[in-house]
């Protein structure tokens, strides 16, 4: 082999080792790999390009102490940390890591890498965390996005953290945020969701807010509102009658204003009801006149009773339909709300999202005794002059009867 020939090997040999060098992984970076052997305290993981990496057991169980993976699974971690002499690699959670010294903690620090930590207790304007042996404060605002009011739910939970302020000593000084990662991972969630958020897009959520006027709902980084109109086909008076908390819902996207605010740049109005079947598109064919139907009193006017036939579909029965052959001063006197009714269809309008109503065929008894009996017309026979009775005649043949009596 020439000179020019072994340099040009030699060259080649160092390029190769420089791309090595810069492959390399270096402690934060996320990397996937596949689990290839279990021990007892660790769980080594094959990553590739001669790589292996250890992960404590413990990362890997349930609340319950089983363990998640099995040889083959493939894993996602963050790289704790990097031997200097070994080059062993030292795995976390996805999303945190197990710390064993104050050495690693403050390297964490620099670093911005997130750590595992367990919240103990509550204590003024925050909460108490315990990270790797070590006492830390995270501060109530740091604690969620949104606003908890009871911090002692989250007393037991073990959660990612970023360490915000280190001070080396006796006793370490740290201050913790878990709301600066939840933020990144919304950003990454919303830059993901943005090609989907538009108008009329249907779009699945959890529930995570609500108020008397509506529901908030993460859409996976970005929240929108359900206002209490928006929510159900019937009449609701609050959200908890059809939400709750951690609820996974499918919802339509009804319109996206900007505000302005970089903290909330936009609002998003959201809509459940959208997504049900509108009963009126066919209520002709189901509500014809003359049909009979079932329905319950839900509301009580000084011109008649609404009555909800379906969900999202109400018709009325005018106070003169609902004396039985009299007259009513108001619905009340016969009818309270939530009773159950049988009525008569008398027309539909669907274009107007009205149905006529009647129980003028129905006894209503306003006092102790039964109504009257009436015929189908709307005017009863309490309204037809009586019969005659043969009994009393005539007048002519009393007339001829005195007549009679006098000769």
């Amino acid at each position: 082999m020439t000179d020019e020939s072994e340099f040009e090997a030699l060259l080649r040999e160092l390029e190769k080792t420089e791309q090595a060098v810069a492959e390399r992984p270096k402690p934060g970076d996320r990397v996937k790999g596949q689990v290839i052997a279990i021990g007892e305290e660790q769980v080594f993981v094959d990553l590739g390009g001669k790589a292996e990496g250890a992960m404590d057991v413990g990362n890997l169980k349930d609340k319950d102490g089983n363990l998640k993976v099995a040889v083959g699974d493939e894993l996602e971690a963050v790289i704790a940390s990097i031997d200097a002499d070994t080059g062993a690699i030292t795995l976390g959670g996805k999303h945190g890591k197990h710390l064993h010294g104050a050495d690693e903690l403050e390297a964490a620090y620099q670093q911005g890498l997130p750590v595992e930590g367990t919240i103990t207790g509550t204590t003024k304007g925050g909460l108490e965390v315990r990270i790797a042996g070590h006492r830390a404060f995270c501060p109530a605002s740091q604690a969620d996005i949104r606003f908890i009011e009871d911090l002692s739910t989250l007393v037991g939970q073990q959660y990612a953290f970023r360490i915000t302020k280190f001070e080396a000593g006796k006793r370490l000084n740290m201050v913790v945020s878990r709301r600066a990662l939840l933020e990144e991972e919304r950003a990454a969630q919303a830059e993901a969701l943005k090609e989907q958020l538009q108008e009329g897009a249907v779009l699945n959520g959890k529930v995570v807010g609500i108020k008397e006027f509506g529901a908030f709902v993460d859409l996976g980084g970005v929240e929108g509102m359900v206002h209490i109109s928006e929510m159900s086909l019937n009449r609701i008076n609050h959200p908890e009658e059809v939400l709750h908390l951690g609820q996974e819902i499918e919802v339509q996207v009804l319109r996206i204003e900007d505000t302005g605010n970089p903290k909330r740049p936009q609002k998003i109005a959201l809509s459940i009801r959208a997504l049900a079947k509108d009963p009126w598109s066919d209520a002709v064919a189901r509500y014809s006149p003359g049909t009979r139907v079932d329905g319950r009193v839900t509301r009580l006017q000084p011109f008649g009773a609404f009555v909800e036939l379906e969900p999202g579909l109400e018709g009325l029965i005018h106070i003169s339909e609902l004396g039985a052959g009299r007259r009513l001063n108001h619905p009340q006197e016969v009818l309270s709300t939530g009773q159950q009714v049988t009525t008569t269809v008398l027309k539909v309008e669907p274009d107007r999202k009205r149905i006529g109503l009647s129980m003028a065929d129905e006894a209503v008894a306003l006092d102790e005794d039964p109504a009257p009996e009436r015929g189908r017309g709307r005017r009863g026979r309490r309204d037809e002059a009586p019969a005659p009775d043969d009994r009393l005649g005539t007048l002519g043949d009393l007339l001829k009867e005195q007549m009679g009596r006098d000769d």
